[in-house]
């Protein structure tokens, strides 16, 4: 650690968790070819909705036999249209270990108000007893929790003769970390997330199980006009072949599918991981060479490679009341961005005091070597104030 300034600078200083970095490369370019001043149901608007959709399945290697839809309200409208619409004939078991788990324990337990709901809760940096789930329930839960950093390290937990849905936000893991799709019934995210994309939409993914149960179970409570996937007790393909409920920015399609093409001259699901995992080595070994800061997931096998959230385990900061130490660690944070280094990478409002450094795919490794001296910097500028 060292009060003297880095000679190397990031050449992208974008390390986000949302909207994330664009794409190495990304230009307005590449939207040049955005179906524009055209309704969304005309045929070239349609084409460019279905290009998306089957792009994203190759990519993402989802199943012929899943459906996959655009639909509005980004991740978070993506997941509510899945409880609102599935959760009901089954006890469900909600995992919460970070915000945005703790925001769907309040859309069962608070909005729907369920009445057979099992909540199974651990503190920010670990993961409840996965063990602890019922595979006669529906099981709602992140696969990565953007604001902990932590992520479940697998889907051995999940039955796979299991008799509930699981309703899965992998908001942050999708085209960063392998998805097991027959362990998995609805799979939520959105596009600003890993690849980069603009936000506003958000991308719902079905199993025939997940089907099953739209057609032949009708919520008691009314449903938006938003949220409806079934007509007459069907499903409605339509949603799952381009032909969306609400109007969809054209623009934000084409970046989309520029991020898709972009995906796929790196190698695809392969490659869009170990582009993350190489990001989340660069941090691991400046961490273990660090005295000052550790990482929130403590447990290797938990740590995400897309939102990586660091502590900072420094005596002089450790001592500090958690007013002061939130202070503090704004101020780093804060300093690097004035510097124009590192933008956007403050902890989390509810999380421990810390930072938070996105690494997913489209953030490059040499922008991550270049900004941990620069980290060392400003927590010494910070220190010694």
């Amino acid at each position: 650690m060292t009060g003297t300034v880095p000679a190397v600078r990031p050449a992208r200083p974008f390390f986000s968790s949302g909207p994330c970095a664009k794409r190495p490369g990304w230009t307005p370019e590449a939207l040049k070819d955005a179906c524009l001043g055209r309704s969304h149901r005309s045929k070239p608007g349609k084409a460019k909705l279905k290009e998306a959709i089957d792009r994203t399945r190759s990519v993402l290697r989802v199943p012929a036999d899943y459906r996959i839809g655009i639909v509005a309200g980004s991740d978070t409208g993506a997941v509510e249209m899945a409880l609102w619409s599935l959760l009901g004939p089954k006890p469900v078991d909600v995992l919460a270990w970070e915000s945005f788990g703790e925001d769907w324990v309040t859309d069962v337990a608070k909005q729907l108000k369920l009445k057979d709901t099992r909540i199974l809760k651990a503190p920010y940096g670990v993961l409840p007893d996965l063990n602890q789930t019922d595979p006669t329930h529906d099981i709602v839960f992140l696969w990565n929790g953007t604001t902990s950093g932590v992520r479940v390290p697998n889907g051995d937990w999940i039955a796979d003769n299991r008799e509930g849905l699981t309703i899965c936000d992998a908001t942050s893991a999708a085209f960063a970390m392998d998805l097991p799709w027959s362990k998995l019934d609805v799979v939520t995210f959105s596009w600003q997330k890993v690849l980069g994309g603009e936000g506003g939409h958000g991308m719902l993914i079905l199993s025939p199980r997940a089907v099953a149960r739209l057609e032949s179970y009708n919520p008691a409570w009314p449903m938006p006009k938003t949220s409806r996937m079934t007509k007459d007790g069907k499903i409605v393909e339509g949603i799952f072949e381009g032909d969306t409920i609400n109007t969809p920015s054209m623009l934000c399609v084409e970046d989309y599918i520029d991020a898709l093409k972009w995906a796929e001259s790196v190698g695809g699901l392969s490659g869009l991981m170990a582009r993350a995992d190489k990001n989340l080595a660069v941090l691991a070994n400046w961490a273990a060479q660090t005295d000052w800061v550790d990482f929130l997931a403590g447990d290797a096998s938990i740590r995400s490679n897309t939102s990586v959230c660091i502590k900072v385990v420094d005596p002089w900061f450790t001592a500090l009341p958690k007013d002061a130490q939130a202070a503090a660690a704004s101020k780093i944070a804060s300093l690097l961005d004035k510097e124009g280094v590192a933008l956007d990478i403050g902890g989390y409002r509810a999380a421990p005091p810390g930072l938070r450094i996105w690494c997913g795919a489209t953030v490059e490794t040499s922008d991550l070597e270049a900004l941990t001296p620069w980290l060392d910097w400003a927590f010494a500028q910070v220190k010694a104030a």
